[in-house]
């Protein structure tokens, strides 16, 4: 495994020109950097997206897209990579909106190779120490990275992270969808001895079934109709790293016989390939079913799913994390209230109780999307209950709550209370937030019905009268 100082920063170079990104990979693989050139917007994302560049050389003008679009999906995606726009297109008015796309410098062509290594260094091509550590975890109360947990569910997922990242074990994250997993891994990876090195992530549900494999292993020029050049797969693009395979159940079965055989043998060929490449990453995966009843349906090699799940990290959905909820809108609220330049000051109480009450079947990627469109639509200082949902239906929707028929009012609070407390696993604190309680008026009313700390009871009528 490659050392931290011994990284080379990572350089896409795009531009329709064959000859262009030529020159400019033979110009920096010769200062010491890791180059991949694209001639079109189609190739260029695929290679952003997998291979995450420390810095992109971007033209303007593609063959199937716009530079300047193209630009604005890359500082989205990673805003912490820079992107130098170098392209023909030489006006005030094209560098002003490359600029504001997220661009850190414009270069007018033609370029000469001094010109461009300065501009390179100038804006912080010392990546391979001081990014790549600044990206280090940093960890405190209730959060670990980018995940946001207060309850003990969370605190003893943040736990296993701490204690598995620094090994070499292969993980498997097991989570409903909008759960976190990718932040999981992510965390995982920052932690690991591994940070300096590339994170590669693919969703294998993604891939067409005819492309995967070549997705995964690569391909030599002329090895099947439509392989034009070279083309480095994953396994090589995450060297010295770390590989997400998301949806690993999707993963077709032929294909996890080989990826299989990569795991045993730690080696693998190219498609049309004769030379052995030695496979060097760790192996991270993730699902969002019960791996072992995948592989009862024959969806999941038996042998794959012991070899991938050394240590099983299982991420609990947001409903079952309720104390969790209101950390998480502020948060969101603070990042998309400062990305739109809103100044809004917080949720009011009623809009609290209902976030809480909702029962979030899209998690915390469903939360995220409601405090993003709670940011923009919202007219007043604090966001309030009619900034939340499209419609007063969808806050309740999922998880209503329906009074059982010839019941007493004692009756159906005693029944809400044990519903309450059975679906935050007994977390009083959660309950009385949910129920709109002080935990003392709580505590008062356990007692009086008789409901014990721990205990789960039946919620029928027979039980209330017995």
């Amino acid at each position: 495994m490659a050392e931290a100082t011994n990284y080379r920063p990572r350089v896409l170079a795009i531009d329709d020109e064959p000859d262009i990104t030529a020159w400019m990979q033979a110009a920096l693989e010769t200062n010491g950097y890791d180059v991949l050139t694209a001639n079109d917007a189609g190739s260029a994302e695929r290679i952003h997206d997998t291979w995450h560049p420390d810095f992109v050389l971007l033209d303007l003008l593609l063959p199937d897209g716009n530079g300047l679009e193209l630009l604005n999906r890359f500082h989205e995606a990673s805003p912490q990579s820079k992107v130098i726009v170098v392209s023909g297109c030489g006006s005030v008015r094209k560098a002003v909106q490359a600029m504001e796309g997220g661009a850190s410098t414009f270069l007018e062509k033609p370029v000469e190779a001094d010109t461009l290594l300065a501009a390179v260094k100038r804006i912080g091509l010392d990546v391979a120490d001081a990014d790549h550590a600044a990206e280090g975890l940093e960890a405190g109360e209730g959060q670990l990275d980018e995940m946001i947990g207060t309850g003990p569910r969370m605190a003893e997922l943040f736990e296993m992270i701490r204690l598995v990242a620094p090994t070499e074990a292969s993980v498997l994250i097991v989570g409903e969808n909008g759960t976190g997993k990718e932040l999981v891994a992510t965390a995982i990876h920052r932690l690991s001895r591994r940070s300096a090195r590339p994170f590669v992530r693919i969703n294998c549900a993604a891939i067409p079934a005819d492309l995967i494999e070549s997705e995964f292993f690569g391909h030599k020029r002329g090895s099947f109709t439509g392989a034009l050049s070279d083309k480095a797969g994953l396994f090589e693009m995450a060297e010295g790293g770390s590989l997400l395979l998301d949806e690993i159940a999707e993963m077709p079965i032929a294909l996890q016989v080989k990826l299989l055989r990569v795991l045993q043998e730690k080696e693998f060929r190219a498609v049309g390939g004769s030379r052995t490449i030695k496979a060097d990453f760790r192996m991270i995966c993730s699902t969002n079913v019960d791996p072992r009843e995948a592989f009862a349906k024959g969806k999941l090699r038996e042998d794959l799913y012991f070899r991938i799940n050394t240590l099983t990290l299982k991420v609990p959905p947001l409903r079952e994390r309720p104390e969790d909820i209101a950390p998480l809108a502020q948060h969101f609220l603070q990042r998309y209230a400062g990305r739109e330049g809103r100044d809004i000051q917080g949720i009011d109480t009623e809009a609290r109780n209902t976030l809480t009450r909702h029962r979030w079947p899209g998690n915390v990627r469903e939360l995220e999307h409601v405090m993003e469109r709670a940011v923009i639509v919202t007219r007043g200082p604090r966001i309030t209950t009619g900034d939340l949902f499209d419609s007063p239906s969808d806050a309740s929707k999922q998880g209503s709550f329906v009074v059982p028929p010839d019941h007493t009012l004692a009756e159906v609070e005693r029944i809400a209370i044990l519903q309450t407390l059975e679906r935050t696993h007994g977390n009083k604190r959660a309950t009385a937030s949910i129920l709109g309680l002080h935990r003392p008026t709580l505590y008062s009313k356990l007692k009086k019905y008789g409901i014990g700390s721990t205990e789960r009871q039946p919620t029928g009528r027979a039980k209330q009268r017995a």
